[in-house]
C-alpha cells in the first residue's frame, strides 16, 4: 500500500483570518465541551428544581389556604357551640320541668294572682322537633298590676315560657279599674331539653 503523502502547511503563509480561526478554534471546542458535559445537565436540573418548587409553592399556597379556612370553621364552630349551650340553659332537662312548674305557680302567687286552677297537660313535641312543650290552663283572680307583675316576673328567669290565650274578665267600673279584680286566664307553656334518644322518637313513645 502506497504511504499517504505528507501535507505541509506553512502556518506563517497563511492569513490573517485563518491563522484567528486556528488560534480560536481550541478554546471554542474546550467551551462546546464544557457546555454539553456540565452547563447543560446543570440547566435541564436546575428547570427540573424550578418546577419542583414552584411545585411546592403552589402545595403551601393551597395549605395556607386550608389553614385560613379551618381557623374560619374552627370560629364558626365555637360560636355555634357557645350559642348551643346558651340555649340548653334556657332548657331545663325533662325531669326538672315538675320543679319549673311549681316555681311558675309560686311567682304567680308572690304576684298578687289568686291561683283558683292550675292544670298541667301531657307534654307535647314541639313542632320544631328539638324540644318537649309542656303546657298548663290557668285560672286566676288579681288586678291588672298583680298580672302585670306576674308577666314581668316571667322575663326575668333564665327560662322560656310563652304565654297565650290570655282572657281578662269581669272588671267592674270604678274610680280606680286598675285595682279591681279580674276573672283572668291563660295558657302557659314551658319547654325542656331532649335528650339524645328523646329526640329520635315523638314524645309519649
Amino acid at each position: 500500500m502506497a504511504a499517504l503523502p505528507k501535507i505541509k502547511i506553512d502556518l506563517k503563509a497563511l492569513p490573517i483570518y485563518a491563522k484567528a480561526v486556528i488560534a480560536v478554534l481550541p478554546g471554542i471546542i474546550i467551551a462546546a465541551a464544557v457546555f454539553f458535559l456540565l452547563v447543560a445537565p446543570k440547566q435541564k436540573e436546575i428547570k427540573t428544581l424550578d418546577a419542583r418548587v414552584d411545585e411546592q409553592n403552589n402545595k403551601i399556597a393551597e395549605g395556607q389556604a386550608k389553614v385560613a379556612k379551618l381557623d374560619v370553621l374552627k370560629r364558626e364552630f365555637e360560636n355555634l357551640e357557645k350559642r348551643l349551650n346558651e340555649l340548653k340553659e334556657l332548657l331545663p332537662e325533662e325531669k326538672e320541668i315538675t320543679s319549673l312548674l311549681k316555681q311558675l305557680s309560686d311567682m304567680s302567687i308572690s304576684s298578687g294572682l289568686d291561683i283558683k286552677s292550675w292544670r298541667p297537660r301531657a307534654k307535647v313535641d314541639h313542632p320544631s322537633g328539638i324540644v318537649f312543650e309542656t303546657p298548663s290552663e290557668i285560672v286566676a283572680v288579681g288586678t291588672y298590676h298583680d298580672l302585670g307583675r306576674f308577666l314581668s316576673s316571667l322575663t326575668r328567669i333564665n327560662r322560656i315560657v310563652n304565654i297565650s290565650s290570655l282572657r281578662l274578665g269581669g272588671a267592674k267600673k270604678g274610680k280606680d279599674p286598675a285595682n279591681n279584680n279580674l276573672d283572668i286566664s291563660f295558657s302557659l307553656s314551658a319547654f325542656s331539653g331532649k335528650s339524645d334518644d328523646a329526640a329520635k322518637k315523638p314524645a309519649g313513645k
